[in-house]
């Protein structure tokens, strides 16, 4: 078991193994084999699987029968996959981070879920998260702490922390991920792995808890490899007819894009607008524009007056308490307090929003996304921070960044406005900080731009300056 634990099959990408398994150089059953037992023996110690799926191993060998006998085979066939666990997965306990929903199992696949499935994906297991999906570290009564593989003392982030654990460590090549203000993006860069949130909308939430607020949360895939991020892109994205926000067109269809005939244009900014950044941080930002600028491209850096006169993150505080409480108190109802973990009871104290602060907090939304919609008339793509920090200590509430005290919600500063406005963006990796942890980048495009930010990202992957690094364990 232990030769299987560390196979080579565990580090590479979903691109990688569908190649294998379509060409038969590798069985969809050896694939299959070599992460089961990489949950075994990792996961006791990082603790990022919640849920196994018991027909995972049946599923591989019926893909293995379909590579044998010539069938046409999906663009992900016999790939493993993970999934946190707020996703609805048809016949396999989806249980949301509490102890509220223990054993729950939905009939139904989310939408997500089930195109990933479409394209020959196998469901392999469920990852930990936050109680509810709201917490910026994966920590909850039923499941427990997740771990960062990079340094076990520390968080995998959240809400999708158990998600990006379990690929970071070669438990998982691709999984699925939500995000309402960080949540794919923030985990990523604090394990070092890829992730995309798309436009508002591009992804279904049909089948994912909490529904509100849907104008804010996002469906959105979390992997080793940029190219996995395209790939997966190309099968989730889509109306559904179930998700009213999900009209756009499909993934590339009528997609605003780059063209290979146009020098780009991107601007980065670290500060103003994000609240304060660590300088390790700032200088790996800085690298990264300098490396497209280095490719080519035409950077400089900006500035956005919409961020400075309207601070996203406290937009976004005033926008979304209120939905959040209702869904939180209709889920808590009638229920012991002992079922109740500390962000749920956080939430469920806070004040209602005034009515006047509600309609001032919407017009602030609109001023953002003028704001941006003004910015990209000018530029393709806008290089940022993903978090002020690299990944930090368990439990801390407070952080002193660059010199000034914050609570712990401005981890999120640079990550929700595209939260709040509904652009897309893609973390990476491409630093390293002095205690040896990654720090990474987010690359922010205009509305349905994923094709602009996804062809930047893969630039960048290509003179990336921490080549193909995994935890030591």
């Amino acid at each position: 078991m232990e030769a299987q634990a560390n196979s080579p099959l565990v580090y590479e990408d979903a691109s990688a193994l569908a190649k294998l398994i379509r060409t038969r150089q590798v069985s969809p059953v050896e694939v299959m084999n070599a992460h089961l037992d990489r949950i075994e023996a990792l996961n006791p110690t990082i603790n990022a699987i919640v849920t196994i799926v018991d027909s995972a191993r049946q599923a591989a060998k019926v893909a293995e029968a379909a590579v044998l006998s010539g069938q046409e085979l999906g663009p992900l066939h016999g790939v493993p996959f993970t999934v946190k666990d707020s996703i609805d997965t048809a016949n396999v306990m989806t249980q949301r981070g509490s102890p509220i929903f223990k054993g729950r199992i939905p009939q139904n696949d989310a939408t997500s879920v089930a195109r990933m499935k479409k394209a020959g994906a196998i469901l392999l297991a469920k990852t930990n998260l936050p109680e509810f999906s709201y917490w910026i570290e994966s920590d909850n009564l039923l499941s427990g702490r997740t771990n960062n593989p990079w340094d076990l003392t520390r968080t995998p982030g959240g809400s999708s922390g158990g998600e990006s654990a379990a690929i970071a460590v070669g438990m998982s090549p691709l999984g699925l991920g939500t995000d309402l203000a960080i949540s794919v993006r923030g985990p990523a860069a604090q394990t070092g792995i890829v992730s995309l949130k798309p436009t508002h909308g591009r992804i279904p939430m049909t089948g994912v808890w909490p529904r509100v607020p849907r104008r804010f949360w996002h469906t959105g895939p979390m992997a080793r490899s940029i190219r996995d991020l395209d790939l997966a892109f190309s099968i989730l994205g889509g109306p559904d007819g179930l998700d009213a926000f999900a009209t756009s067109v499909g993934p590339f269809e009528a997609s605003v894009g780059y063209s290979p005939d146009r020098q780009l244009r991107v601007g980065w900014l670290i500060e103003p607008g994000f609240g304060p950044i660590d300088p390790e941080v700032a200088a790996t930002v800085e690298a990264a524009a300098q490396a497209l600028k280095d490719l080519g491209l035409f950077v400089e850096p900006v500035r956005i007056q919409a961020l400075e006169r309207d601070f996203a993150l406290d937009v976004f505080n005033r926008l979304h308490v209120m939905e959040m409480k209702e869904a939180f108190r209709q889920a808590t109802a009638g229920r012991s307090q002992d079922e109740i973990y500390k962000m749920a009871k956080t939430m469920l104290s806070l004040p209602d929003t005034s009515m006047n602060d509600f309609i001032d907090a919407e017009q602030a939304a609109e001023r953002l996304r003028d704001g941006f919609a003004e910015y990209f008339q000018q530029y393709d793509a806008l290089i940022t921070p993903v978090l002020p920090i690299p990944a930090h200590k368990h439990g801390l509430d407070t952080f002193i960044i660059n010199g000034q005290t914050v609570d712990a919600t401005y981890l999120q500063g640079a990550t929700v406005p595209l939260n709040v406005t509904g652009l897309p963006g893609i973390s990476m990796r491409y630093g390293t900080s002095q205690e040896g942890l990654p720090i990474g980048v987010q690359i922010v495009g205009s509305w349905l731009a994923e094709s602009t930010i996804l062809h930047i990202a893969s630039l960048l992957e290509r003179v990336s300056p921490v080549g193909d690094l995994h935890p030591a364990l």
